[in-house]
């Protein structure tokens, strides 16, 4: 038997202050995104923002459906316009934010699964790690260098 070590170095900023200053202005575009979103039902609003090599913001919210699962985390909302509208671009980095109308969101909040997986798939067809920032309504900011720090055994097109 042979056992694999996985590492996952990520990085903690005291808040978004302490970032880079392109990356602040990402962070405030995902705090606006998640202003917009459309969560009715679970009363939990998320922002996206994406940074393309371009140095063009995309942006994305969460947006929900009464008929569950048929809404769009922000995440997947951002990278799929980023796709459809920039399909050649590469994604540097995206900056995420979350809060909640029922109490106060001061941990960060990483993608969901279904969003790393969307994220890999972009990474892998890039060939090149985006950056991810993620954060609640305030406080810390958790910095993951490529997707592949929070989703490590990346299911791609290799195995197909």
């Amino acid at each position: 038997m042979k056992n694999i070590k996985i590492e996952i170095n990520l990085e903690v900023f005291e808040s978004v202050s302490e970032l880079p200053t392109a990356i602040i202005k990402l962070m405030n575009k995902a705090h606006h995104a998640r202003e917009n979103a459309y969560s009715p039902y679970s009363h939990f609003k998320v922002g996206a923002a994406l940074m393309l090599d371009s140095g063009e913001i995309i942006i994305g919210n969460n947006q929900e459906n009464a008929a569950y699962p048929s809404g769009m985390c922000a995440e997947r909302v951002a990278v799929f316009q980023a796709g459809a509208i920039y399909p050649n671009a590469i994604i540097v980095s995206m900056a995420l934010t979350a809060r909640s109308k029922n109490h106060k969101v001061d941990t960060p909040v990483p993608p969901c699964g279904a969003c790393r997986q969307a994220l890999a798939e972009y990474e892998v067809k890039q060939k090149t790690p985006i950056e991810v920032y993620f954060m609640g309504e305030t406080g810390k900011v958790v910095k993951a260098n490529s997707i592949k720090d929070l989703l490590p055994l990346v299911f791609d097109n290799s195995y197909l």
